[in-house]
């Protein structure tokens, strides 16, 4: 009896602050920039942060030079329009950490330089690039149905997923990454995101083809962001990537599936459509 209260106290917490997530992520993208942008730079240096933890576990790493040229290049994209003017902060960042590793192991006789160099630049295009690219697509000309789009469907992924695979799920998809996951919960998973964007594109009158596109990017390559993310926390043997959202962990863990899925997005509608 206690642990169902329990469980059911954990569900009532994590819907709450999902709601209250959701709610802020849908009225930024409905007031577009500069509070767009202000909502992506706190999700992402927060994220950033989180990222920098899991790799301080295995390595150094240089989290002044990676939250430095993350601010600048977040700030770049959205002023520019064009997440190309990112690329010389990205490949500034990586060799001012070796010039700072040359300096220590001069003063210090010890130096990090490759786990320093590649970490500090995995961050920035793991994390940094994939949110510069949502700040970008708020002014693209479809912006707001196209965030709207990959949330939506990122999110109803997750819902069925969780569903799908706790009732049903019987098949593990990936054990030896995430034990609980399982191929009846990943196929939900797909029809729950099939059918969020089959409701919106009704919803919002328009050709079904362009939703149905994200909806299958988050259906599938989402999920498996969301492996990755595990993988890096498994390697850095924590549970969460931090516990700044209640009942869901870290802002990691809770946008993990969306950097994968942003990026996708940003390749079909941003670069070649």
């Amino acid at each position: 009896m206690e642990q169902s209260r329990s469980s059911a106290r954990d569900l009532a917490i994590r819907s709450a602050t999902g709601l209250v997530l959701g709610l802020a992520i849908l009225g930024g993208i409905y007031l577009g920039n500069p509070y767009w942008f202000a909502l992506c730079l706190v999700i992402c240096m927060v994220s950033l942060g989180e990222f920098y933890r899991m790799i301080s576990r295995k390595g150094h790493v240089s989290r002044v030079v990676g939250f430095g040229a993350g601010v600048s290049s977040l700030f770049a994209a959205v002023y520019s329009n064009d997440p190309a003017v990112m690329l010389p902060l990205m490949a500034a960042a990586p060799i001012l950490v070796l010039f700072v590793e040359v300096a220590r192991k001069h003063i210090l006789g010890e130096s990090h330089g490759i786990t320093s160099s590649g970490g500090t630049a995995a961050g920035i295009l793991y994390i940094v690039l994939p949110w510069s690219f949502m700040v970008v697509l708020r002014d693209h000309m479809w912006g707001s149905y196209l965030l709207v789009a990959l949330f939506a469907c990122t999110w109803s992924c997750d819902v069925f997923a969780y569903l799908v695979g706790s009732r049903w799920g019987n098949t593990l998809l990936c054990p030896a990454v995430s034990p609980r996951k399982t191929v009846e919960g990943f196929l939900g998973g797909l029809a729950g995101s099939l059918l969020c964007g089959g409701a919106l594109a009704y919803y919002w009158g328009m050709s079904p083809l362009p939703i149905i596109i994200i909806a299958l990017f988050c259906g599938t390559f989402g999920q498996v962001g969301d492996l990755a993310e595990s993988l890096l926390k498994r390697e850095a043997d924590i549970k969460d990537s931090g516990d700044i959202i209640p009942g869901h962990g870290g802002m990691l863990d809770r946008f993990d599936s969306i950097l994968v899925n942003s990026v996708l997005v940003f390749i079909v509608f941003g670069v070649l459509w």
